[in-house]
C-alpha cells in the first residue's frame, strides 16, 4: 500500500524533491542549486538540461537516503518557477537555447511594440495580464525571432515550448514524451483565455506563435493522470504524475487558502501574494494580476488576484554575492537587529524594473537617503524593509480591488525563518502575520494536488485539518510611525523611474 506522495519543486535557484506522508509531514528531501546565467544586463537564463540533471539527482538522492522504494509512492506532483520559457526539439529533446527566466527583461522591445499597436487591452481582457516582460508569451516570441532557424522549425512542427513544468513532465515520462501543462502555469503565458482555460487563437496570432508548439492544458489535480514516470528514469518505476501547479498557486494550496477572501504571501526569490476570489474572475483596477488559483479534477476553476514582486530573497542574495555585505542570508537578522532603524535610507531593488502594482520596466534599483551616519547594518536593514514595503504596496492594491481589508496574512517560504523580517512585515502592514509549521508550502501544495488525484487525501476539508500555526507576529509600532516610513518609501520609489528608454 503506497504510503507517500512525492513532490518535485523546481524553483528559480534550485530544485527540491520532497516526500510527504498522510499527515502532510516531511519524510525526506534533497535540494540542489543550479546556475544563474547573466549574459548581459537585464538578461537572466537557466540551462534546461542542468535543471533536468538536478531533478534526477535530488530524486535519486532522497530515495537512497530515506531507503524508500518506488512502490511506496502513490503519485508525483510538480511545482515550478512560472513564466520561465523553454523551447525544445520535439524529437531529440534538445533545447534550442537556454531558458529565459521570468526575471529577464530582454522582451521589453516586444512589449513596447505591442503596446504601441494597441494590443494591451486584448491581453488584459482575455488573459487578465498586463503587457510585461515577466510573462512567457513574449519570451517564446523572442526565441522564435532571435534563434537561428527557430521560426522555420516551429512552423514545420519540429519545436515545442512550455514553462518548466512542461519541460520536466516531458523528460520524466521518457519515451512517451507527454507534453502538458495546467491552468495555473498556462495563465502566466499571456496566451490562455481565462474563462475557457484554453489557448486563445487571437492572442496566439498577436504573438505569432504556432499552436502546435503549445502543451495540452489539463487540470492541476488530474485523476486521469498526465502520464507515468519512465521505468528507466530516476524513479526506476512507473508512478502516476497527476499534480501540477505553478509555485505560487502551489503555496496557496499548501496554505489551504481554499475559501474566497483567504490570502497568503510567499517569500522566496521574489515575493508573491495571492488572494482567492473563488469562481469569480476579478479584473484588477490597481495593478494586480488576474490568474487561475487551481483546478482540481473536473471541478470548476478557482481564480485569484496576485501581486508579484521580483526581488525579495534575491535582494538578500545580491547583498551577499554582488555587494558582499553579508556572508549568508542567516546573518541579516542579527545585523538588522543591531540598529534601531535604517538611518533614513531606503533601498528599492528595481533590478528587473518594478512589478506589481507599478509594472514599470524602465525602473532601476536605487539606495536613497544616504548620509555619513549610514553604515552596513542600516543598508542590510533597508534591504529587509524593502521586501516588507513592496508587500505593503501589493496589499493596499489587493484591499482596494477586493473591498475587504485583509486582517490576517499567512506567510511561507524560506525567508519566513527570519523572525526580524516577519516582525518588520507585521509592523509595516499593520496586520497579523502567521507562519505555518511547514514553511515550505510550495512542495506541499504540489503533493496535495497529486494526492487528491489518487485518493491519498479524500478532499479539501481533509487538507484543512492538517494546517497548523507555528508563530504569530502582531504590529508593534503606531500608525504615525507606520505612515511616516511608508511615505519615505513612496518617495524612494519615485526615484527609480525613467532610467531606461
Amino acid at each position: 500500500m503506497p504510503q507517500l506522495i512525492a513532490a518535485i519543486d523546481s524553483g528559480t535557484t534550485s530544485t527540491r524533491f520532497m516526500l510527504f506522508d498522510h499527515s502532510g509531514a516531511v519524510v525526506g528531501f534533497e535540494q540542489r542549486e543550479h546556475r544563474q546565467i547573466f549574459p548581459r544586463s537585464g538578461w537572466v537564463e537557466h540551462d534546461p538540461l542542468e535543471i533536468w540533471q538536478r531533478t534526477q539527482e535530488v530524486i535519486r538522492a532522497t530515495l537512497y537516503k530515506c531507503d524508500v522504494r518506488p512502490s511506496q509512492i502513490a503519485a508525483v506532483g510538480i511545482t515550478n518557477q512560472r513564466e520561465t520559457a523553454v523551447v525544445w526539439d520535439r524529437t531529440t529533446g534538445q533545447p534550442v537555447c537556454n531558458a529565459i527566466v521570468w526575471q529577464d527583461t530582454r522582451t521589453d522591445s516586444i512589449c513596447r511594440r505591442l503596446q504601441e499597436a494597441g494590443r494591451a487591452p486584448a491581453f488584459r481582457k482575455k488573459a487578465g495580464l498586463p503587457l510585461a516582460t515577466y510573462f512567457s508569451g513574449p519570451k517564446f516570441r523572442w526565441i522564435l525571432e532571435n534563434v537561428e532557424g527557430a521560426q522555420a522549425r516551429a512552423d514545420a512542427g519540429e519545436l515545442i515550448c512550455g514553462t518548466v513544468d512542461s519541460w520536466l513532465i516531458w523528460q520524466l515520462t521518457g519515451g512517451d514524451r507527454i507534453h502538458v501543462t495546467d491552468p495555473t502555469n498556462a495563465s502566466r503565458t499571456m496566451l490562455m483565455d481565462l474563462e475557457g482555460l484554453s489557448w486563445d487563437s487571437d492572442l496566439l496570432d498577436i504573438l505569432a506563435i504556432p499552436p502546435s508548439m503549445l502543451p495540452e492544458i489539463q487540470p492541476s489535480s488530474a485523476p486521469a493522470f498526465y502520464g507515468a514516470t519512465a521505468t528507466d528514469g530516476p524513479f526506476n518505476a512507473a508512478i502516476p504524475i497527476c499534480g501540477n501547479l505553478g509555485d505560487q498557486q502551489a503555496a496557496t494550496v499548501g496554505q489551504t487558502c481554499f475559501n474566497p477572501g483567504e490570502a497568503k504571501n510567499t517569500y522566496g526569490t521574489g515575493c508573491f501574494m495571492i488572494l482567492n476570489t473563488g469562481d469569480e474572475i476579478v479584473y484588477s483596477r490597481n495593478g494586480l494580476l488576474t490568474t487561475v488559483c487551481y483546478q482540481m479534477g473536473e471541478s470548476a476553476p478557482v481564480y485569484a488576484l496576485e501581486g508579484s514582486i521580483a526581488m525579495a530573497g534575491a535582494t538578500v542574495q545580491w547583498l551577499r554575492d554582488e555587494l558582499q555585505l553579508i556572508g549568508s542570508a542567516a546573518e541579516t537578522a542579527g545585523i538588522a537587529r543591531s540598529v534601531d532603524d535604517t538611518g533614513g535610507c531606503y533601498l528599492v531593488p528595481a533590478f528587473s524594473g518594478l512589478f506589481a502594482p507599478h509594472w514599470r520596466s524602465d525602473a532601476r534599483g536605487v539606495i536613497v537617503g544616504l548620509t555619513r551616519y549610514v553604515n552596513r547594518a542600516h543598508v542590510v536593514r533597508a534591504a529587509l524593509e524593502s521586501i516588507c514595503y513592496q508587500t505593503r504596496e501589493v496589499l493596499d492594491a489587493m484591499n482596494a480591488d477586493s473591498g475587504v481589508p485583509l486582517r490576517r496574512l499567512k506567510v511561507d517560504g524560506g525567508a519566513t525563518v527570519n523572525d526580524v523580517l516577519m516582525q518588520m512585515q507585521a509592523d509595516i502592514l499593520g496586520t497579523t502575520v502567521i507562519r505555518p509549521r511547514i514553511a515550505e508550502t510550495t512542495s506541499l501544495g504540489a503533493a496535495y494536488a497529486a494526492g487528491l488525484a489518487v485518493g491519498f487525501w479524500p478532499d479539501l476539508d481533509a487538507l484543512r485539518t492538517q494546517w497548523r500555526e507555528d508563530k504569530v507576529w502582531q504590529p508593534q509600532i503606531d500608525e504615525t510611525e507606520r505612515a511616516r516610513g511608508y511615505a519615505g518609501w513612496q518617495k524612494a520609489v519615485e526615484r527609480t523611474l525613467n532610467w531606461e528608454e
